[in-house]
């Protein structure tokens, strides 16, 4: 396994970019989102560009995320462990801070140099009423490259992280091309939902706020292999 998490990443996706890699559905909205490698990579490379170019973060600085599971939240973590940004998720000076629009008041506890919210709209709509103080996410990264190339080198934050990742896949027996479905209302944790399908080269089917009585023929139509209890 690579020793850095953007490597991960694109080793993932390398076998097929067209097949779906994130599979997300939202039961208490309807929302189903299929996003193939080559998608989700182009969010990724879009959002470690704005973090680049826009914010003018550099590898060590730190970000921000107030975002709870989501696919757009894959993108934001994904870019900013491209960018070799550390993620925060307790009030500490950032670079750039990401916000769901719901949890505003939250980021006035946040030093931050850049401030994103979010709406997570399924069809990433641009918002209609922007927080004060805060730049709408959708609006400002669609402006930025499709490509961006990682730094090579690892470091200890991806280590810890991808060290727990390939644990917990280790521990569910997933392997290159399985499907794992995940209830990120009870996983919140990146870590299960993102980085450990990932590290396997497995793809996701992660489900908020899932109905039980869909789950077994979800699994069935999305031809999961495996299940995080």
């Amino acid at each position: 396994m690579a020793d850095n998490i953007a490597r991960v990443f694109a080793d993932a996706l390398a076998p097929d970019p067209t097949r779906p890699l994130l599979t997300w559905y939202d039961d208490a909205t309807g929302e189903r989102t299929e996003l193939s490698g080559a998608t989700l990579a182009n969010w990724v490379a879009k959002t470690a560009n704005l973090l680049t170019d826009e914010v003018g973060a550099a590898p060590g600085d730190a970000a921000g995320v107030l975002l709870p599971p989501h696919w757009q939240t894959a993108a934001v973590l994904l870019g900013c462990w491209s960018a070799k940004l550390t993620v925060a998720d307790t009030p500490s000076p950032v670079e750039a801070l990401f916000v769901a629009a719901d949890r505003v008041d939250e980021a006035t506890g946040w030093p931050a140099g850049e401030r994103y919210a979010l709406a997570l709209d399924p069809f990433a709509l641009p918002m209609r009423q922007v927080p004060a103080g805060c730049t709408d996410f959708v609006s400002a990264v669609r402006g930025h490259g499709d490509h961006f190339t990682p730094d090579p080198a690892g470091g200890e934050a991806d280590a810890a992280l991808l060290a727990r990742a390939a644990a917990r896949a280790t521990e569910l027996g997933l392997t290159q091309g399985d499907r794992l479905l995940v209830d990120v209302s009870a996983h919140p944790d990146p870590v299960d939902w993102l980085l450990t399908p990932l590290t396997a080269g497995a793809s996701v089917v992660a489900c908020a706020h899932p109905d039980p009585t869909r789950l077994a023929s979800r699994a069935e139509t999305e031809k999961t292999t495996h299940t995080l209890p």
